[in-house]
Formats: structure tokens, C-alpha cells, sequence
């Protein structure tokens, strides 16, 4: 599915805080709620010397959140309950555990505040990898195998990380070493404009909430533009998605973050009225059922060529698509060391993706736009 590299935990290293009440509940003074439009997994509160940032659905399934209290340095920090971390703003350092991570420090302009990742080859960000090549952001290895002494040694303000569970794992010994822990959970937004607001949770921690907005505007009225183009088409092209790992072909769920996509693009995803928000695992012979007529072939893993899809699995060459070179990756862009562009950015970038898709499936709309992620396959 992505590069998810790490599994985290919270900040829970500010325990014998002086300001605090072990069993207070909490008592703020004049709280005023941030409007988030797009993403359900997060919500902000502004306090009278403070921020409460909540982490509502961290994980599938979750039936609790977390809570974080942002205290600008020098601040007296608010009663609170024994639950809520502690984070001290504007960071001066972070390490992320995510390449979707990696836009949203470039587009606030804090790419320097980032000194460590698991495995830095993901990562493909022209400002990062400048900073990598410098020696400036660490490589700590990948998943188990995180260099947690070499972690240490960096004393970052924040590791931002994300989790598919409730179990933490290594993450918990973080915030043992005293190392403050915030989830991420941007992954499980069904909007794809839910996805690109997480700039602005970001951007709580480095005291760049305007710059946040100003961001995601311009995000969102792109997205919007295309889509009102797409609004009154009538004629949309059936799309096939995914491709065939162990046993099962996985495609997106029809509440599916790329099939939402699909659907504001004006194409007919075969598996739209699907009721999951995550991957389907088919069978190869259902899928052809379905979707050995479909017009397009849109997401196909790694594959470069058609060649290279055939290789893999003759059955393949039997879709209508396939036949008429109707199949396109998104993976046009790799950055230096091979890492997907797409996986990177898209998630903060949708309203390039529904200009690719958009593009592709209706040419005539966007005449002098070129794919960015996407390029059909020969």
C-alpha cells in the first residue's frame, strides 16, 4: 500500500510537570474551537495561553483518542488531566516517521527542523535530500530495526509518527527515554482534501497556522476547480485499480480515499459503491468478471512497461485496457534514490492528482495540462 515505516505512540514525557494535576480534569479558559472543514480524524481547540490538539481516530478501529496541549515556551502550562502530553512550541527539531510527513515541513518552510528518518532513501523531497547529502537528517534504519540509541543522540523535540493499532511497540520506549510522541493520522481521511488539511496539524507545532491556511486554500480551490468542470459530465470511463500481491488482486474500497478521487474525476470506478474505506483483496477471476471491459486501468504497483506487466502474469494482456494501452502508473516521478513521489506529496497534493486523473480520463477539459504523477504505460 505506502512506505509506512514506523508504528508510534504518544507524548507522555512530561509527567511531573509542576503546573500539574495528576487526576485534574481539565479547566481552560476561554476555548475557542479552530474550524477544521475537510479531515474527521483531528480537532483543535484555541485556549487562553495554549492549544489542545486531539487526535480523534488514530488508528482503524480506535474507540479513543489522544490529546496533546501545545504550550508556546515560557507559558505557564494549563491544568490538565493525566492523559493529555505536553508539547512545547515552536519545536526546534523533529524526526518523522512518514514521507507524507516530508511535504508538509517543505511547504511551511521548515525543512531544516528535520534531523532524522527511518530509511532516508524514501524520501524525495529536492530540499530533504539537499539536507541528506549534507548530513543534516539521519538515517535510524527502518521499522523493528530503528537505531534507538542513535534516536537518543539526536534529542528531538518531536518524532512524528503513525500507528495501524493500539499496540506501540518500540514507540512506547521513546517516551520512556523522554522523547514526546505525536500521532499522525492522515491516513485514514476518506476526503481526499481531509488528507491535505493535516498541514494544519503540522503547522501547530511550529506556530504556522496561517501559513497552514494559506496553503491548504490554494489546495483546496485548485481541487474545487476541477471538480466543478467534472460535476455536470455525463459520459464517464469505467476504471479498473490494483493489481495481483501473493493471492489476491488489492484495489481501493469504495469509500477509499482514491476512489473518492475517481468519483470527483468523473470516472466510473467499478467498485465505487463498494461500502470499505480500505483495500479490497479479490480474487484475479472475480476481478476480470467485473472489469475485463473496463476503459482505463488506472494504479498498477511498480510495473514500468506493459511488458513487465505481462511477464508477471499472462492474464493480464486479456483486459481491455491492457489491449488498448489504456494503463497508467502513478509513479512517473521517483525521487534520486528511488523513492515515489506520489507517496510522498499526494497526500497534500490531491488537486494535482484530480488534474492527472481528470486528464486522462477526459482529455478535452484540461488541454494544455501535462500528468504529473501519472504517465500511461507502453
Amino acid at each position: 500500500m505506502k512506505r509506512i515505516q514506523l508504528i508510534f505512540l504518544l507524548s507522555a514525557f512530561l509527567l511531573g510537570c509542576k503546573n500539574k494535576k495528576e487526576n485534574a480534569s481539565p479547566q481552560f479558559s476561554q476555548p475557542e474551537k479552530i474550524k477544521i472543514k475537510y479531515a474527521s480524524g483531528f480537532k483543535v481547540t484555541a485556549l487562553k495561553n495554549a492549544t489542545l490538539a486531539e487526535v480523534t481516530y488514530p488508528f482503524q478501529g480506535a474507540t479513543s483518542g489522544y490529546k496533546y496541549l501545545l504550550v508556546p515556551a515560557g507559558e505557564e502550562v494549563p491544568e490538565h488531566d493525566a492523559q493529555t502530553r505536553i508539547i512545547y512550541t515552536p519545536v526546534s527539531s523533529i524526526v518523522c516517521t512518514s514521507t507524507t510527513h516530508i511535504p508538509l515541513l517543505d511547504y511551511l518552510d521548515e525543512s531544516d527542523k528535520l534531523v532524522g528518518f527511518p530509511t532516508t532513501d524514501f524520501i524525495s523531497s529536492i530540499k530533504m535530500r539537499k539536507r541528506i547529502d549534507a548530513g543534516k537528517v539521519t538515517d535510524l534504519g527502518m521499522d523493528k530495526g530503528l537505531n534507538m540509541e542513535m534516536l537518543v543522540s539526536l534529542k528531538p523535540d518531536l518524532v512524528m509518527g503513525y500507528t495501524m493499532s493500539s499496540d506501540y511497540g518500540q514507540f512506547k520506549k521513546m517516551e520512556e527515554l523522554g522523547i514526546p510522541v505525536v500521532i499522525n493520522a492522515e491516513y485514514l481521511e476518506k476526503h481526499p482534501l481531509g488528507r491535505a488539511e493535516w498541514i494544519k496539524f503540522m503547522a501547530l507545532f511550529f506556530n504556522k497556522e496561517k501559513q497552514a491556511d494559506s496553503v491548504f486554500q490554494v489546495i483546496e480551490k485548485n481541487y474545487l476547480q476541477v471538480k466543478s468542470m467534472t460535476d455536470t459530465i455525463k459520459h464517464k470511463p469505467s476504471v479498473l485499480s490494483g493489481i495481483v500481491y501473493g493471492d489476491a488482486w488489492f484495489l481501493p474500497g469504495g469509500e477509499n480515499y482514491a476512489s473518492r478521487i475517481l468519483k470527483d474525476a468523473a470516472c466510473d470506478y467499478l467498485w465505487g459503491n463498494d461500502q470499505s474505506n480500505g483495500f479490497l483483496q479479490i480474487s484475479f477471476e472475480a476481478v476480470y468478471e467485473k472489469a475485463h471491459q473496463a476503459d482505463l486501468w488506472i494504479g498498477v504497483g511498480n510495473y514500468a512497461n506493459l511488458k513487465e506487466i505481462e511477464n508477471a502474469d499472462h492474464r493480464y494482456s486479456k483486459f481491455k485496457a491492457f489491449q488498448n494501452k489504456k494503463v497508467y502508473t502513478y509513479d512517473a516521478r521517483k525521487g534520486a534514490k528511488g523513492g515515489s513521489e506520489f507517496m510522498e506529496l499526494g497526500y497534500l497534493r490531491p488537486d494535482i492528482i484530480i488534474k492527472d486523473l481528470t486528464k486522462i480520463a477526459h482529455p478535452n477539459l484540461l488541454t494544455d495540462y501535462e500528468l504529473y504523477f501519472h504517465k500511461k504505460l507502453q
